[in-house]
Formats: C-alpha cells, structure tokens, sequence
C-alpha cells in the first residue's frame, strides 16, 4: 500500500501492468457490467448541460432511452449514481467507431472540439475503482481485475507498462501533474 495525500494506493496499482487493447475487447466495457459508470454530482451538471452536444453522436436507441429515462440511474445495491443502461446492458453513450469498436459518445464529442469534458472520470481511471471514506477524509484506489480485460493484461506484460502509468492522463486530470508525479517517484524509490 501507497500513500499519498490523501489516498491509499493498492499495490497493484503499481504492480499489475496494463494497457487497453482495445482492438481485442472490442470495448466491452461500454457494454458488460450490471451498473452504469458512476458519476459524481458534478459530472451529473455538466453532462447534463451538454447532453444536446453528445445526442448526434449516439444511436436512435440511446436517445429514445435519454428521451424516456434521462442519462442517468441511481443504482441502490452499490448506492450510487450512474449512466442509464440499455435493457442489453449497453451504456446509454456507448456508440461504435469505423471499426466497431464501442466508444463513448461523450469521448467522441470531446474529439471533435464541441464540449471540453472528455467522459465520466470512472471511466477515465478504469480499471482503478475509487472508494471515499468521507467522515476519515481519504480514498481507496483499487485495481478492478476484469476477465473482459485479460488482452489489456497482457499487452501491459508485454509493454511493461504498470497501471498508474498507463493511467497517467486521467491520474493527472484527477489529482493533477504534483499528486502524479509523487506517485511515480514512490514507486521508483520502492523498487530501487
């Protein structure tokens, strides 16, 4: 276990490599999984202020299911709220690419310079899981081992790449370059 600021890092956040393989799993992500990608209160506002932005680039299914039952769902079992999902399990803003791979239509958006929020910050970090302890005032970043993701395992092998690395962009999106740039030197000064 790591620690920094305010966050308690599993090791195999540092240990486990990983890289999305994306031409592997297709994105299955977008659409396996009994829950929505959690959001927070904020990233619920924005979402919701750029949803006419987003709408284009989803399918007529996704923007039925908007128009009937809104972008997101309170998930009470994990007492959270989340992206609604499709009856399939889909993400309401999961869309396919020329490829065919799923994509997320909030990403897709963002890359083509019409909004400036990338997607959910869950999806972003994945496959590190958040947990808040809100009255001890720290977090909990876990490693979510997924067998959807077993080719991003291995390619991380291969590549040699730790999950906090491959993670950089959002690790630093969330918690800035300083928090990053603490962690990596952490880990460097555990495995001289």
């Amino acid at each position: 276990m790591i620690i920094i600021q305010d966050v308690l890092i599993s090791d195999d956040v540092v240990e486990q490599e990983f890289i999305c393989n994306l031409s592997a799993c297709k994105g299955a992500c977008c659409w396996e999984g009994d829950y929505g990608a959690p959001v927070t209160k904020e990233e619920e506002r924005v979402i919701s202020e750029i949803l006419e932005k987003i709408r284009p680039n989803l399918s007529l299914e996704s923007n039925q299911l908007l128009n009937k039952k809104g972008a997101f769902d309170l998930f009470s079992e994990k007492q959270f709220t989340g992206t609604t999902l499709h009856k399939d399990g889909s993400c309401v803003f999961m869309t396919f690419d020329e490829k065919g791979i799923a994509k997320c239509g909030i990403e897709k958006t963002y890359e083509e310079g019409k909004i400036d929020f990338k997607k959910p910050l869950s999806c972003h970090l994945y496959p590190i899981r958040i947990q808040t302890n809100e009255p001890l005032k720290f977090e909990a970043w876990n490693y979510d081992l997924w067998d959807i993701c077993s080719a991003a395992c291995t390619l991380g092998k291969k590549e040699s790449v730790p999950v906090y690395q491959f993670l950089k962009e959002a690790i630093v999106r969330y918690k800035g370059e300083e928090f990053f740039e603490e962690l990596d030197q952490a880990v460097k000064h555990l495995n001289d």
